[in-house]
């Protein structure tokens, strides 16, 4: 590993490095720490911060992963990302999307959602990855980041959490989340995980969200596994 490897490597939580060794000395990742560190000298406002690009492997440890929920890259406006897909912290407006999340945990489950709390943290600290596809992004530009390496090292993620023993529901609401589990080109199990699907929860293509009742399916197939289930109420 290099240097930039190096410290990245430190930075992973001890329960995911075994597992992500591998992935974090491809020199890929190595170009991906350069061109982060070339556009903060350049002075490009980076969302999150740097202490919360690695948030949802903190939150979330490898053993505990019980429910994995795919997003593709950051809010990318001021003080809305903080490294857990979909969440944003107390008192921040809550982003589209999230709202309909909370219309259909209402609709699936009766959990209401206090007003302006769309910080997802108590989900993650149950077993719930919130996982972004690119773990960074830069101000007011969606996908900045794309296709510069995160893909190869989230990827590696998914595929390690899909080889474990241990099952884990995956909820992939929309294409892009879809197809990215698709393109791992590992064979399922169904008996060991479980594959959610829905239409993205952006207002553009909502009508596929609402009514999938994800919520309440994992937790069943997380019941019938011996395991136990998710408190989606934001405690």
């Amino acid at each position: 590993m290099t240097q930039n490897q190096q410290i990245f490597f430190k930075n992973i939580p001890k329960s995911w490095q075994q597992s992500l060794k591998n992935i974090c000395s491809d020199p890929k990742i190595d170009d991906l720490l350069r061109y982060l560190e070339n556009r903060d000298k350049a002075g490009a406002q980076i969302y999150p911060v740097s202490e919360n690009i690695l948030a949802a492997l903190k939150a979330t440890l490898f053993e505990q992963v019980r429910v994995v929920i795919v997003g593709q890259d950051p809010y990318h406006g001021p003080n809305q990302a903080h490294g857990l897909s979909f969440s944003v912290l107390p008192g921040v407006p809550l982003p589209p999307s999230l709202k309909n999340i909370f219309k259909e945990l209402y609709s699936d489950l009766g959990i209401a959602s206090a007003k302006n709390v769309g910080d997802l943290t108590s989900w993650a600290q149950q077993g719930v990855l919130l996982l972004n596809a690119i773990l960074t992004v830069e101000a007011g530009l969606p996908a900045s980041h794309a296709k510069k390496g995160w893909e190869l090292f989230t990827d590696e993620i998914l595929r390690q959490l899909l080889l474990r023993d241990q099952p884990v529901v995956f909820m992939l609401w929309g294409a892009y989340a879809q197809k990215k589990l698709k393109n791992l080109n590992l064979k399922l199990d169904p008996s060991k995980h479980l594959i959610l699907q829905a239409a993205h929860p952006s207002p553009l293509s909502v009508r596929g969200f609402l009514g999938c009742k994800h919520f309440s399916k994992a937790n069943q197939f997380l019941q019938k596994q011996g395991l136990n289930q998710i408190n989606w109420n934001l405690v």
